[in-house]
């Protein structure tokens, strides 16, 4: 499984969120790794120099034959809104693929 990082405007990329991001994302992949070709993670700072919860992060799952599934989140801080994203997307695949699980042990018995 592949990571994408695309910073968006207003985001500074640096080796530390992107450590964040794909430390928070293992889990996923040990989980559903070999059902997923690729991850993107889009970041944009919303509100810019405003403050307040003004970041906002975007992930895409891309699931091998099925479309892609979308988790976001938006919080004051870029990991607090990559955590509450991969949470998300983590509830998102247990449950695709839980049912898709569910319809093949169905249509086997």
């Amino acid at each position: 499984m592949q990571i994408q990082i695309n910073p968006g405007p207003g985001m500074q990329q640096s080796d530390a969120l992107d450590e964040h991001v794909s430390a928070r994302l293992e889990r996923i992949d040990r989980r559903f790794g070999e059902r997923l070709t690729r991850i993107e993670v889009h970041m944009t700072d919303v509100n810019g120099p405003k403050g307040g919860e003004n970041k906002r992060v975007k992930l895409e799952a891309r699931p091998r034959g099925l479309d892609p599934v979308l988790a976001e989140a938006t919080e004051e801080s870029a990991y607090d809104a990559v955590n509450s994203a991969v949470d998300k997307l983590e509830s998102v695949l247990a449950s695709l693929f839980g049912k898709q699980d569910a319809k093949q042990r169905s249509t086997m018995s």
